[in-house]
């Protein structure tokens, strides 16, 4: 059970093992880009290209739904990314239980954006986490853990792809040792919990009364998705590179616009805007964007 590209490697290492993939269960169709041309999900894709069934339920507490999961009798249920929240009657259903695979070292950082929020916290490390499932939210207990250093330059984008593939390799080593009868989960910490609740495309805009090194995690945290923009002259200008430096004036604040991008005041210190993106533009570098733009001694909106 998976959706989106997180959940592809996993899938395909599956597909590659000695295992029998007895069918793929992902979300159903939905409209995308501009023409709203129905798109399969990345996970449905690679499932059609080695003739596996895939199923999608709009709703996986669906009759007929559950029927077909039951004829399909699999030992095990992979999950991975998702979208819906499995109850009893499916998490009971095969004789090994259901598997998960989460993009952190739980408890911290339980739900839907957890890759973001580790960004956005400031953490120096991440990782993955396979656990067995039950029915609270990321409650389960822990059968393996493998960590990855977080890079001052990272992104949402980049620590995904990152942890997608270090999700298959725990995987197949949890597998192997399911197998092997050396499984020896242990329970979670609850009181060492965190929540990594689902971002929306608001969140990314940019408050200048907050500091620029937590504007500068929001910059990382929020690329590619839902991205950070802050507005001007009714425009939504996305940011996409940004970095801390010294400077003082009042939040929002233009402190300078040159070759070297655009020095906006913040809560504390400043932040040098680098690489940005106008609307219906391509990105580009904040020099290449004042070329065309005069910004001087003027305020960006917060709100």
């Amino acid at each position: 059970m998976g959706t989106p590209e997180f959940s592809v490697p996993g899938l395909e290492m599956l597909i590659h093992s000695d295992h029998r993939v007895l069918a793929v269960v992902t979300q159903p169709d939905r409209p995308k880009g501009r023409g709203l041309k129905l798109e399969p999900s990345p996970v449905k894709q690679v499932a059609l290209e080695h003739n596996l069934e895939a199923l999608q339920p709009e709703k996986i507490v669906a009759p007929e739904f559950l029927a077909r999961l039951r004829g399909l009798a699999p030992d095990l249920i992979v999950v991975i990314a998702f979208g819906q929240i499995l109850k009893k009657d499916i998490l009971t259903l095969p004789p090994l239980g259901c598997l998960n695979v989460h993009a952190s070292l739980l408890p911290r950082f339980r739900g839907a954006a957890p890759i973001a929020w580790a960004i956005l916290n400031g953490e120096s490390e991440t990782g993955v986490t396979a656990m067995q499932m039950e029915e609270g939210l990321d409650t389960g207990p822990i059968i393996m853990q493998k960590s990855i250093a977080i890079a001052p330059d990272e992104t949402a984008g980049t620590l995904h792809d990152q942890l997608a593939r270090l999700g298959a390799e725990v995987l197949q080593e949890t597998l192997s040792a399911l197998e092997q009868g050396r499984l020896e989960p242990r329970a979670q910490d609850h009181a060492k919990a965190s929540l990594a609740p689902l971002l929306k495309k608001e969140d990314g805009q940019i408050v200048w009364g907050k500091s620029a090194a937590e504007l500068e995690r929001r910059v990382r945290a929020f690329d590619p998705w839902p991205g950070s923009f802050f507005v001007w002259q009714d425009q939504m200008i996305k940011v996409w590179k940004a970095t801390v430096v010294s400077g003082k004036g009042k939040p929002g604040q233009v402190l300078s616009a040159d070759q070297d991008g655009l020095l906006i005041a913040c809560g504390e210190a400043a932040l040098q805007i680098i690489e940005l993106q106008p609307p219906g533009k391509r990105r580009m570098s904040a020099a290449e964007f004042l070329r065309g733009h005069r910004i001087l001694k003027e305020f960006l909106l917060s709100s």
